[in-house]
């Protein structure tokens, strides 16, 4: 070419303000103009490849990539024009700075036109040109800059979308006037709308009449500048059009609902604008139904539907209220069917239950409206009579009760006849406490059956002679400590999936000098009314650390060991005290001692029983739910315990064939393991029992099944035997 060769001379800047070299691809058919654009092109650290002619282009465009392509146009054994072509056919994103000698307007124009991205005429100062390269990567740079971060903030936003969507929660925003501008898909499985179906329309739209003014205060709030509302409780109403949607309360959804306020701080320096709300609304459907059967099992005889002893004492101590303000006397009676043990052992229970529920309805029939009518247990049955004007108004219903249930009953082709004895007593004639009133009636119906069943009888002072058996009893206890009469067995706890003992609950025996071993049942109640309990309870937290430690020194693996805590004891100061000093004296891990505590008991004095066992937790003592099912406590309050067990009722275990029993237990369960607590079934008596909690996934089970209450030695051979079994099948493993 005749073009004038670029001057040698290096530049004044020769420093490059790129993080990495860029790499140039020269290309020209003068090796003098090769050679002076390589050498001003090292002053600034590019990393420079020639090509001389279009042909050598091509192939070093194909082998490797470039930051930069210098391209003269007039080659002759191709075009430069050719090769721009080609890079722009290729979709590369490689900027091309044509270099020519062609300076007329058209030249430069049809350059820029094919791709080029800047047209610089020969001669040209080495300064402009190295300007002119500058700018290019510069801007190439930028450019991939913004890509990448387009990039990104394309894939953040698909990525929120993405969690937004996929959140097992409802999440919304509204604007100021409450209508939604944002719902994510959850909406749609939640209540059955689609999620374009409820933009721009207002909340009030998906919230249940009755629950609208709290929705009001909740987003209200948010105006006045309180900026955000928790676990509101709130119902969602479902798309009316919705299939088969899974229902609470009707057509409707319960949930927590969160709201946030949104305000522009920018509005006005003094003043912040109300712009909008957002926040999730959290499906708690599932949990209510749960808390709902539970409260319903708690205060309600699952076999009759009627109400049970917790829901009588209720009733009796608001009737007893209302009595004193109107000066009505009521009734209380205690009604046991005569000789029921019999019908039931010889046709069996499940006659014996279908029985029960006969005599339920007939009872009720026999009823005024307003009276109560309880099962207590078993065969026995309570009934409530208030605004009574005489005896004569309880003489009278209780013969008709008696005549209704002298007529046959007839289940599944048997004819059986019952009848009943019925004990009553009068508030306030004979009392106003609720528990000597249900005493009082009981005394009386045992009365009546001694006196030939079948009959009436009230309440009467003498009564109370055989209550001097439970005076010997009491003045028994008290000297039996001193005796060493107590001792303790031991119950295991085992494990539904491997069969292996993960723990035992002690269970406190009696050996009377005269009545020979007693249970529990024989003794503690009167121990606890005494206030002898306390002592006792103390004796059974060191005798159980003794065990343990026991345990521990003949070699045997760690266990749980459960301890029966009653109401005397969590009440006394020294409680936590002496439960500490049972734990150090024996140098025990405190995560070895469970303390079992019925849930009614928690309830009892919440603040003072969560400060109690909060220091015991800290300490790593663990808290046992016994009996669970059978009182009634709030799961928000039982959430701030530190409970580690639940411990079913063995009452819902031995009806467990049943399918509402089943329900419970399962919801049970359920709820147990969704607050990552471990559940025990008590009273497992059978094999079917056993597969039935094993598959619902009850951890572990106790009861006759396994073993029944057993001495500590026999506890030591179970426990050394099952340690045995162990190393052998890791040996086995081993091997």
């Amino acid at each position: 070419m005749s073009d004038d060769p670029i001057e040698s001379s290096p530049p004044r800047s020769t420093v490059s303000t790129f993080p990495v070299r860029p790499r140039l691809l020269v290309v020209d058919d003068e090796p003098l103009i090769l050679e002076g654009l390589t050498r001003l092109l090292a002053t600034r650290d590019y990393d420079v490849v020639t090509a001389n002619g279009g042909c050598d282009a091509l192939i070093a465009i194909g082998k490797q990539q470039f930051d930069a392509i210098l391209l003269d146009l007039g080659m002759p054994d191709l075009n430069g024009n050719e090769v721009l072509r080609f890079v722009a056919d290729r979709s590369a994103d490689t900027p091309v700075i044509v270099v020519s000698g062609d300076s007329t307007i058209d030249a430069a124009i049809r350059a820029l036109r094919g791709g080029a991205a800047d047209f610089v005429r020969k001669p040209y100062e080495p300064e402009e040109l190295l300007r002119r390269i500058d700018n290019t990567l510069t801007r190439r740079r930028l450019e991939k800059e913004n890509n990448h971060i387009l990039q990104r903030l394309q894939q953040s936003e698909k990525w929120h979308r993405f969690l937004v969507n996929s959140s097992p929660d409802f999440i919304y925003t509204l604007d100021c006037d409450g209508r939604f501008t944002f719902v994510n898909d959850r909406v749609e499985s939640l209540l059955g709308y689609r999620s374009e179906e409820l933009l721009g329309q207002h909340y009030s739209l998906v919230i249940h009449e009755d629950d609208i003014a709290r929705a009001e205060h909740v987003f209200n709030e948010r105006r006045a500048g309180d900026r955000s509302a928790r676990n509101t409780e709130i119902r969602l109403k479902c798309n009316p059009g919705m299939r088969r949607p899974r229902l609470m309360n009707g057509r409707c959804k319960s949930v927590e609902l969160t709201a946030t306020g949104m305000y522009d701080e920018e509005a006005s320096p003094f003043e912040k604008r109300f712009i909008g709300s957002y926040g999730v609304a959290k499906d708690v459907t599932e949990r209510k139904q749960a808390e709902e059967t539970v409260h319903y099992q708690a205060y309600h005889d699952l076999l009759t539907g009627l109400p049970n002893r917790a829901l009588f004492r209720d009733h009796l101590g608001l009737m007893l209220a209302q009595a004193k303000r109107n000066q009505k006397p009521l009734a209380v009676l205690s009604l046991d069917l005569d000789h029921f043990k019999v019908i039931n052992d010889s046709l069996g229970h499940t006659i014996g239950d279908e029985l029960l529920l006969a005599v339920g309805a007939r009872l009720r029939q026999c009823l005024r409206e307003g009276d109560t009518l309880a099962r207590l247990g078993g065969d026995e049955f309570a009934v409530l009579l208030p605004t009574l004007v005489s005896r004569s108004d309880v003489e009278h219903i209780c013969r008709k009760i008696i005549q209704v249930l002298s007529k046959p009953v007839y289940v599944k082709g048997h004819e059986i006849y019952i009848s009943v004895s019925i004990g009553a007593c009068v508030a306030p004639e004979d009392g106003d406490m609720i528990d000597s009133l249900i005493r009082q009636a009981e005394i009386a119906m045992y009365q009546a059956k001694s006196q030939g069943r079948s009959r009436l009888q009230f309440w009467e002072s003498g009564m109370q002679a055989p209550y001097s058996e439970r005076m010997q009893i009491e003045a028994d206890l008290r000297r039996a400590l001193a005796r060493n009469e107590f001792v303790l067995f031991y119950q295991p706890q085992v494990d539904t999936t491997t069969g292996e003992v993960r723990g035992f609950e002690a269970l406190l025996r009696w050996w009377h000098p005269q009545r020979g071993l007693l249970t529990p049942a024989d003794f503690i109640p009167v121990a606890e009314e005494s206030g002898v309990i306390v002592p006792i309870g103390d004796w059974v937290l060191r005798q159980a650390s003794a065990q343990m430690a026991d345990w521990r020194k003949a070699g045997l693996p760690p266990v749980r060991l459960s301890v029966n805590i009653s109401a005397r004891q969590l009440e006394n100061p020294d409680f936590v005290d002496s439960v500490m000093r049972a734990i150090q004296v024996y140098s025990l891990d405190g995560h070895q001692m469970e303390l079992e505590i019925t849930e009614s008991l928690l309830m009892r004095d919440f603040e003072a029983n969560a400060i109690k066992l909060g220091r015991l937790s800290a300490s790593g003592i663990r808290l046992a739910i016994d009996d669970f099912g059978t009182g009634y406590s709030s799961f928000k309050y039982l959430s701030r315990f530190p409970i580690h067990t639940l411990k079913i009722d063995q009452s819902f275990v031995q009806d467990l064939e049943r399918e509402e029993n089943m329900s419970i237990v399962n919801a049970m369960i359920a709820m147990g393991r969704g607050m990552n607590l471990n559940v025990v079934a008590e009273g497992v008596e059978t094999e079917s029992q056993r597969a039935r909690l094993q598959q619902m996934q009850c951890h572990e089970v106790q009861g006759y099944y396994y073993s029944a209450a057993m001495s500590s030695h026999e506890a030591t051979t179970l426990l050394g035997r099952h340690a045995r079994g162990f190393a052998q099948a890791e040996h086995q493993v081993a091997g």
